[in-house]
């Protein structure tokens, strides 16, 4: 990181964040994180779900405390103290207020005066557009206009630093870019007061088109891995030659085995043997993404910015898929790019009962917690077992989320495949004539 200047607005140092109880059943989700946030400028925080990102944003916002670290402001001082606002991905208004009220929240808790916080409040609807829906309710407005009422509620405490957690992301498209387009307008013409922003997503297009520098994070637990300068003058276009270059690059960085601080196990998971936290992907997706790959265009091989914009997905959506193929041996990433393996080939091209089958031997060849469950269901003599059992084995390696989600995912999978069968009444796993 640069060394300390009259520029630094934040200093993050040596943060890391357990979620759950230390020495035992907790979960790493921060682990020595350094971030520095300069006067002027966007800084995105660009990683999978599970990075820690979010963590990190509200630890900075001072809604939650890190485990260890220091987290400073040093140009804050009595005088004129750094103020820090956050605009959430949830919208977060309260649906018995109106936008009016919605908006002067903040300044009501800081205890100013009705007719200030009245003027202040018109000014900053007036500002991010909403003028006009002063007295609507929240159940009144789209949510691009939810998200403006948002906005507006940070903005009117004159804050210094303005934090944004996947502001745009439950939007749809159109009203997200519109969204975008607007902010960044407010921002190069300097009507929003603020000085800095420093936002959280998993879009890295939106990461390209908005940030003047990216930080890119590992996962499991969250670090920071590379530092991108984004040199691209605004306003920025998607089809420039250098935009999709740099697109390309972080796709690349985000799909490299063993990259720089980050701890693999099996395949390209975080864990050991079973203690792989596995995602809840349904068959029917990986089916669906051989096939695509499968055919043409593609002919067997994707470049993932490619396959994202045929498919309309965010790299936060690609990336889980593409990764169970590489678990399970149909795939293999590198370099951006998603290559099917000659199984994946067959797979695509094979009925529903040799689809089946190809996919349970790949799912008890290279899935840990597959091949243990069906290891005990073999050897028992009535060929049953608790799902308690291996729950407990996976709440001694994660936490009880990540132990439900892995639980679940398997069993989806196991299910189609036909490798062993699951009770939910009895929440009992059976082998059930798997063949």
């Amino acid at each position: 990181m640069a060394a300390i200047d009259d520029r630094h607005l934040l200093d993050v140092r040596n943060v890391r964040h357990l979620y759950g109880k230390p020495g035992g059943g907790g979960q790493l989700v921060l682990d020595d994180v350094d971030l520095t946030l300069f006067d002027n400028e966007i800084v995105g925080l660009l990683g999978r779900s599970g990075s820690g990102k979010s963590t990190l944003l509200r630890s900075i916002a001072g809604l939650i405390q890190p485990t260890s670290g220091e987290i400073t402001f040093p140009r804050a001082n009595a005088a004129s103290p750094t103020r820090v606002s956050m605009v959430f991905q949830s919208f977060a208004l309260f649906p018995w207020l109106t936008v009016q009220q919605n908006v002067e929240v903040g300044l009501e808790a800081r205890r100013v005066a009705p007719d200030v916080r009245r003027r202040r409040g018109l000014a900053a609807i007036d500002l991010i557009g909403l003028d006009g829906f002063e007295n609507a309710y929240p159940k009144e407005l789209s949510g691009g206009m939810r998200q403006r009422v948002g906005l507006a509620r940070a903005l009117v405490v004159d804050p210094t630093i303005l934090l944004m957690d996947e502001p745009f992301s439950a939007l749809d498209v159109l009203t997200a870019e519109t969204l975008r387009t607007d902010l960044l307008d407010l921002w190069g013409e300097g009507r929003m007061g603020i000085q800095s922003i420093l936002m959280v997503t998993h879009n890295i297009e939106e990461a390209v088109l908005m940030c003047d520098r990216i930080l890119v994070f590992s996962s499991n637990p969250g670090r920071i891995v590379a530092e991108i300068k984004v040199d691209l003058p605004q306003p920025r276009n998607r089809q420039n030659p250098a935009f999709r270059a740099l697109v390309d690059d972080i796709y690349a960085r985000m799909t490299q085995r063993g990259s720089a601080g980050e701890r693999r196990g099996d395949g390209v998971f975080p864990g050991m043997g079973i203690g792989m936290v596995l995602p809840r992907v349904s068959t029917n997706i990986l089916a669906g993404l051989m096939e695509t790959v499968s055919a043409p265009p593609f002919d067997g091989e994707a470049h993932l910015p490619d396959l994202a914009e045929a498919l309309h997905y965010e790299a936060d959506e690609l990336f889980p898929i593409a990764e169970t193929l590489q678990l399970l041996r149909f795939a293999e990433l590198g370099g951006g790019d998603l290559k099917l393996t000659a199984e994946a080939r067959r797979y695509a091209e094979a009925d529903v009962d040799a689809r089946k089958q190809l996919f349970a031997q790949h799912l008890i060849a290279y899935v840990p917690l597959a091949r243990h469950i069906r290891r005990v269901l073999d050897e028992r003599a009535s060929h049953q077992a608790p799902a308690r059992r291996f729950r407990d084995e996976l709440e001694d390696l994660m936490s009880p989320e990540d132990a439900e989600q892995t639980l679940k995912g398997v069993t989806n999978w196991a299910r189609y495949a036909e490798a062993f069968a699951y009770d939910e009444g009895a929440d009992l796993f059976t082998l059930d004539d798997p063949s």
